[in-house]
């Protein structure tokens, strides 16, 4: 299975891949993040995770273009799923993150992130709290792999 958290920045996507990571807690699923790539991250992670299609996969990143993440779908079991959050939550969010991008970042970021069409599962973290979404994104794996 692999499974690609995408959003834009401060919607909710490390938090909710990190929680579904730290309460699987079975060793199947390999955590990797966007960040863990300083250059060309998308077409590095995915010869990373083309490489092992075997393996199971949660990648954490905004994967911001349709293009990427479609390249990502044609993998075997890959499942989208999209975490939205309003810009202004997205900016107070990342106000607080330790690792801050500059505000028009996050403008920029929010304004050109393609929202998915078709994603398996949507993550509102508007309405949901994170364990809420966390429990959603569980749900889904447990009855997604049976």
């Amino acid at each position: 299975m692999i499974l690609i958290v995408c959003g834009p920045p401060g919607a909710g996507k490390t938090t909710i891949a990190t929680g579904l990571f730290d309460r699987l807690d079975d060793g199947d699923f390999e955590l990797v993040h966007s960040e863990d790539f300083s250059w060309n991250t998308y077409d590095r992670l995915y010869d990373r995770v083309s490489a092992h299609q075997s393996a199971d996969w949660l990648l954490d990143g905004t994967f911001y273009d349709r293009a990427t993440r479609e390249r990502f779908r044609t993998l075997p079991d890959a499942h989208l799923v999209s975490v939205a959050a309003s810009l202004e939550t997205c900016l107070k969010r990342n106000r607080n993150r330790e690792d801050s991008i500059d505000r028009r970042g996050v403008h920029a970021m929010h304004a050109d992130f393609e929202v998915p069409r078709d994603p398996d599962l949507t993550l509102d973290t508007e309405r949901r709290s994170v364990e809420d979404a966390i429990d959603a994104l569980a749900r889904y794996v447990r009855r997604t792999r049976s």
